[in-house]
C-alpha cells in the first residue's frame, strides 16, 4: 500500500502530552500491531458481502471488479499478516479470520450458483443458434421419430 516507503518493522508514534504537561507513552501491546490487521479484513469481509448481496439480489454486477477488488483485499491482508506477530496467540484476529473464511464460503457457494446458471443459460442459447442455422441436412427427422432408414 505505501509501496516503497513500506517498513517491515512497525513505527511506534511519537509520545503524546497527556494534558499536564507530561508526555504519554504510546499504546503498546496486540491492539496497536492489529490495526493494519483489522482494517484489512474490514475492507475485505465489506468487499465480499456487497459481492454476495449483488448476487443474491439477481442484479447486473461487474465481476471483473469485484475480482480485482477481492484481489486487493488479499493482497493487502497478506501484508498485514506479515507484519503481525501474534496470531497464535490472539484470539480476536483469530475470531475475525474466521469470520472472514466464513464469508468467503458463503460467497463461494453463491458465486457457484451463479456460474452454474450462466453456464446453462449460455448452452441453451448455443443449442438454439445452432438448431436455428442448420437446415436439417446432417440431423435426424423429427417427423418419424428420429430413426431414418
Amino acid at each position: 500500500m505505501f509501496g516503497a516507503f513500506a517498513s517491515s518493522t512497525p513505527q511506534s508514534a511519537p509520545p503524546r502530552p497527556n494534558g499536564l504537561g507530561v508526555a504519554a507513552k504510546p499504546a503498546e501491546g496486540p491492539a496497536v500491531a492489529n490495526v493494519p490487521l483489522e482494517r484489512a479484513i474490514e475492507r475485505l469481509e465489506e468487499v465480499v458481502d456487497q459481492e454476495t448481496t449483488a448476487l443474491r439480489s439477481r442484479a447486473a454486477i461487474d465481476l471483473k471488479d469485484f475480482n480485482n477488488r477481492k484481489s486487493q483485499g488479499l493482497l493487502e491482508l497478506n501484508r498485514a499478516l506479515r507484519g503481525f506477530d501474534g496470531l497464535a496467540n490472539n484470539q480476536a484476529a483469530r475470531a475475525r479470520l474466521e469470520r472472514l473464511r466464513a464469508k468467503l464460503d458463503v460467497n463461494r457457494a453463491v458465486l457457484k450458483t451463479h456460474l452454474e446458471a450462466v453456464r446453462e443459460v449460455a448452452t441453451i442459447l448455443a443449442d438454439a443458434i445452432r438448431d436455428a442455422e442448420s437446415d436439417g441436412t446432417y440431423s435426424p427427422s423429427m417427423r418419424d421419430g428420429g430413426s431414418r432408414l
